[in-house]
């Protein structure tokens, strides 16, 4: 069976709201073993409401809907629901009930628009919402499912993890999906794709694999359904299995890791730890190992050295350095990653000087250019990289970098003791 889901609301088709429902709806079904067909956003309007209810319906077994079932006048879903169903609306006094405790909590008073709330087409099952005025509406026709929740998010979610998913789980079991998505840093999409092309021709057919690039980040996601969990599961790790030892210098993690956890992990498994010193990046590295929980076990702390004057007053850059070579050099990257180690007292170190843009390049050093030094007890190593001229990119790109440079080298010192 597949599923399909609409959305409505003209705040998702301006651009105001980001249709999260939807992409969190398709992961909760995708758990369940139903596949999703089809995501449409579409306006609160009858006429496109009737439509894209006629079409789900044919195409789909399961259709949930979210959105335009409040109290004002742009609301228009239940209108539509009952042309749709070629009914009435009635008063169900259970929801009638619930949004008179509902208000009375909260010591205000019921308007009329709240009381037309307890209005539902007749025949619905009524999906009790104790968190809004908006009851789900629940509808079974030609062996067809449709559930109609409130746009909501919380309204919503409760709606589904307390009501629908068990009678999804009765009604569709005998089928799963299984996602599995491997994270590689160092290479591009093109050359990664080029490097794996046997093992993607060796895939059995049952699995899928789409490659979904971001800033500095390739994602292989392999996909696979069918009746027999622990089949897929076993054919899903063989074939991981096989991609690991293909490429295990690009591979850094699984399905919703992080670089910086991953490599705070490392560090904190070796009783090490880190500081870092940016200049182009602005404290991003520092944000993202500060947004993990228990990082001051293993993170110093970050000098963020934006101009020449701090780079040399507190990360003991040579002026003379940086006027010989440019702030944007390899000497300067790495005695701005020796200064962070010695300054932090840490025991490893990433430094980033680069030119973000969209201004500020040259010929020599176009904008894009980021040099990227890490430094250990017994080794400084760096990098130049020419990332492209899109600021933000650039400062994304330049981080993931900074912390894939720093787990190589980690690494290379698994096999090591006292490093």
């Amino acid at each position: 069976m597949i599923a399909e889901i609409i959305s409505i609301g003209e705040e998702l088709l301006i651009g105001q709201t980001t249709n999260s429902n939807a992409s969190w709806l398709a992961s909760r079904l995708n758990r369940l073993g139903i596949p999703v067909y089809r995501i449409s956003d579409i306006a609160d309007d009858p006429g496109q409401i009737l439509e894209m209810l006629g079409l789900a319906s044919e195409r789909a077994d399961l259709v949930l809907v979210t959105g335009g079932l409040g109290p004002t006048r742009d609301d228009v879903t239940k209108t539509a629901i009952c042309q749709f169903f070629n009914c009435r609306m009635v008063t169900d006094p259970a929801v009638e009930s619930d949004n008179e405790l509902f208000f009375r909590k909260r010591g205000l008073e019921m308007n009329e628009l709240n009381r037309r709330q307890s209005l539902v087409p007749e025949g619905a099952r009524v999906i009790r919402n104790p968190y809004g005025t908006a009851p789900g509406l629940w509808f079974e026709r030609e062996g067809k499912l449709l559930v109609f929740m409130p746009g909501v998010p919380h309204e919503m979610k409760h709606m589904v993890e307390d009501h629908l998913e068990a009678y999804l789980k009765a009604r569709f079991a005998g089928n799963h999906i299984i996602h599995r998505t491997i994270l590689t840093q160092g290479i591009g999409e093109s050359f990664l794709a080029e490097k794996i092309s046997d093992w993607e021709d060796q895939l059995p057919d049952h699995i899928r694999l789409a490659y979904l690039p971001s800033p500095g980040v390739v994602k292989l996601r392999l996909s696979a359904a069918g009746p027999d969990e622990a089949f897929l599961k076993k054919s899903m790790d063989e074939a991981e299995e096989v991609l690991r030892n293909l490429i295990p210098q690009y591979i850094w993690g699984r399905d919703d890791e992080r670089l910086e956890e991953v490599v705070g992990q490392m560090l904190a498994k070796a009783g090490k730890s880190l500081a870092t010193a940016e200049s182009c990046t602005g404290g991003h590295i520092a944000a993202k190992i500060t947004g993990i929980p228990g990082c001051s076990a293993w993170f110093r702390g970050s000098v963020v050295a934006y101009s020449n004057q701090v780079k040399h007053e507190l990360l003991n850059v040579p002026n003379e350095m940086i006027s010989r070579f440019g702030a944007v050099s390899r000497e300067v990257a790495e005695a701005m990653a020796l200064g962070a180690r010695e300054r932090l007292h840490a025991d490893w170190s990433v430094a980033v000087s680069g030119i973000a843009g969209p201004d500020g390049g040259s010929p020599e050093k176009p904008v894009g250019t980021v040099w990227i030094a890490v430094s250990g007890a017994d080794v400084t190593e760096s990098k130049l990289h020419q990332f492209g001229d899109t600021r933000e990119r650039n400062i994304v790109r330049a981080g993931v970098a900074a912390l894939g440079m720093l787990k190589k080298l980690l690494d290379k010192r698994g096999g090591q003791t006292n490093w």
